[in-house]
Formats: structure tokens, sequence, C-alpha cells
């Protein structure tokens, strides 16, 4: 039997990339009875075994053992996670930036931080937008130090372009982040001849329309493969509880080991070596003040349900 590898799912239908397959072709394809049955449903990125019908379609026979998987986007055997966030237009989040970074270590995902449209820093008529927020070299500076890539970019004048591509070449990488922030853009500029639909940032609005309507996987030079998925505007903290999340900022992780007390969650407690971080100067303020309004939404929620 075939394998391959699912690059799309719409409307029912699973589009697989045979293993073999230099042309990049690919096989339509239903998914077997079985797996609704069983509650499992095949995703995006899945090596799946496959067979040929006789009306020149597939089924989805099986599905090979995943070793990531997340839930939005919905997308498997990820291994690289590409977060893109705009320095202006929208104005650059980095609450949201973390709140992203948190998802991609909870999925256990190397990450690098794409800072998108850096052409319009320049332009006057982001000065406004820009006062308040901190400065590219800031940014790359705290980030850089808990240990991510971060590159500047912009899709007009390829600054960044070819240091992305060589980043993505033989891996299977995922493509997300706010939307507006020009994710489809920067995914034309690596991938020639893509025209992926883009749409401006609503200056009002302050956010851009969902350009992206479904998780696809696309082929770039090198080898790799790259999904280009729906942008959000918020995500929420299901399945993490207040004890795991310190180890999904990095910089905490490697302190928590020395914290006096199990479970500690850095607020307060005696022997907190996430604090004497913090009081040294060692963690990032911000990040810290993410930290807290994170692990304040994730006691909410367990107080709602």
């Amino acid at each position: 039997m075939p394998e391959g590898v699912i690059v799309k799912a719409l409307s029912g239908y699973y589009y697989v990339m045979p293993a073999e397959n230099d042309a990049q072709e690919t096989v339509q394809c239903r998914a077997r009875g079985i797996f609704k049955k069983r509650g499992i449903s095949p995703l995006v990125g899945d090596r799946v075994v496959y067979g040929i019908t006789e009306n020149g379609e597939g089924t989805v026979d099986e599905i090979k053992p995943r070793t990531t998987e997340l839930i939005r986007p919905p997308v498997a055997n990820v291994d690289l996670a590409v977060l893109a966030f705009s320095l202006v237009e929208p104005a650059l989040n980095l609450q949201l930036l973390d709140k992203f970074l948190v998802h991609t270590e909870n999925a256990g995902l190397e990450t690098i931080i794409c800072l998108t449209k850096s052409d319009l820093l320049d332009d006057g008529g982001a000065e406004e937008e820009r006062r308040e927020q901190p400065e590219p070299d800031e940014v790359k500076r705290v980030y850089e130090k808990i240990g991510y890539t971060v590159i500047v970019t912009s899709a007009s004048t390829r600054d960044g372009i070819e240091e992305v591509r060589t980043r993505l070449a033989g891996r299977t990488s995922v493509f997300s982040g706010q939307s507006g922030v020009g994710k489809s853009s920067l995914l034309n500029a690596l991938v020639p001849g893509l025209d992926l639909d883009t749409n401006a940032i609503s200056l009002k609005l302050g956010r851009g329309k969902h350009t992206t309507r479904h998780v696809e996987l696309i082929a770039v030079d090198g080898g790799g493969l790259v999904a280009d998925t729906p942008g959000f505007s918020q995500l929420d903290f299901v399945q993490l509880e207040a004890e795991e999340l310190s180890a999904c900022f990095a910089e905490m992780k490697r302190l928590s080991a020395g914290c006096k007390f199990r479970g500690c969650l850095h607020q307060h407690e005696p022997g907190c070596q996430v604090l004497a971080a913090l009081e040294s100067g060692e963690i990032a303020a911000s990040r810290y003040k993410h930290y807290l309004v994170f692990l304040q939404e994730i006691k909410d929620r367990k107080r709602r349900y």
C-alpha cells in the first residue's frame, strides 16, 4: 500500500502527496469510516497509508503515529514553528507573541520569530503607532537571550527572506501569528509563484482580514514543507494547568528546578529562583508580567469549570 503526507484538508477531502513524488501531484482521498467511529480525525501533516479506488480517487486507510500535534492550528508532525509578528500595522503585541510561544513550547516545537514589515518602520504614517512600541533591536535582544532565533523581515524589500528560507530547508514548519501581520506575503516571497491572497491591514480596526481559510502544506526549495494557517486573534489555555505554565517559558523552566518548593508558581514563594532572576534582571520584566497574566487566565478558567 502506498504512503504519503496529507498536505490539505478541505470539504471532507484529504489531499495526499505520495512519499515518492517529485512532481508534487496529490491524490484526493476520503477517510475510512473507521476513523470517525474511533473519534479520530486525519490532520494536515499526517503520514498515512492510502489506497486508490476505481474512480481514481483514494481512501486514507491508516494514520501513522504522530510526533507532534497542534490543536489550533490543527496540524500534525510539525518540527518547527515560525511565528510572524509585524513591527507595525498592526503594532507589535509582545503579550500575544508570548502566548503563542507558550503554545509552541507546550507542543515541543522549535520556534523562530519573524518580525515582519520592517520596510514600514521608516514610513511617517507609522510613527504615531511606534511611539510606545519596543525597538526591533530590543526585541531581538530579549528573545535571543532566551534562546529563540529572531529574524527581521520584509516581503517588499526581501530583507531576511533568504535567512528564513535556510531555516525551513528539510523541515516541516508551521507559519502562524496574528491576523494581518503579513504571513501570506512572507510565504509569497519564500515560494515564487505561490500567489497567496493578501489583504491590506485595516488601520481603523487595527486588524486584517483572514486571507487564509484552511491549513495547507506548501513545498519550498530545499525539500521543506510549510503550513500557512488561518490567523488568530486569541488563544486559550484549555490544556494547561497552573503548575505547568512556567515550563512553557524557556528561561523559567531552566530555573524552576532550583526553587525551594515543588510546584512553585513563582509569585511570592520563598526560595524561588525565578523571582531571584527577575530581581537581578536575568528574566525580562515584560515576560514575567505576561506570565502572571496567563497564570490568572488559567486560574479564572478553573473557577468557571
